[in-house]
């Protein structure tokens, strides 16, 4: 019975710790490069041309690693969600409040599935953010702020 107890015990101690590692932010990680404002600048799939599926404003996303959540625009509404990501992976689907403008073309309509099929990131040189579904880049944003 103590044995049982005490290996329950450093099970519980053991998984904690390992929760609270993965909740830290290393510095130069790509989690820490993550943070701040981001606007799209290339996405993969529509045969419309990228300015004319945006003519007006890009979408943007803004990631707040204190707070682990995300918000932005898509061009027309903006939206705010749960942040779910590390160092690679990065889940975007979380149910997200919006505002709901009618908005002109098929611009946010594509950004959202786009982003429903993310699963990977990348940060290159701190300014350039890549969406990746499997090892293929489908969205691409630059550092704003």
């Amino acid at each position: 019975m103590r044995k049982t107890t005490l290996m329950l015990f450093t099970a519980i101690v053991t998984l904690s710790a390992c929760n609270t590692l993965k909740n830290t932010v290393d510095a130069s990680s790509d989690l820490s490069k993550l943070g701040g404002t981001w606007e799209l600048n290339y996405i993969s799939g529509p045969r419309i041309a990228f300015n004319g599926l945006y003519p007006g404003k890009k979408p943007e996303l803004i990631f707040n690693l204190t707070e682990k959540r995300f918000s932005g625009n898509s061009g027309c509404n903006s939206f705010t969600g749960k942040l779910e990501a590390d160092d690679s992976s990065i889940n975007l689907n979380e149910p997200t409040v919006m505002t709901k403008m009618a908005c002109p073309g098929e611009g946010e309509t594509i950004f959202f599935e786009m982003l429903k099929k993310v699963n990977k990131y990348t940060i290159n040189g701190d300014t350039t953010l890549n969406f990746m579904m499997g090892d293929i880049d489908i969205m691409r944003f630059t550092k704003t702020k």
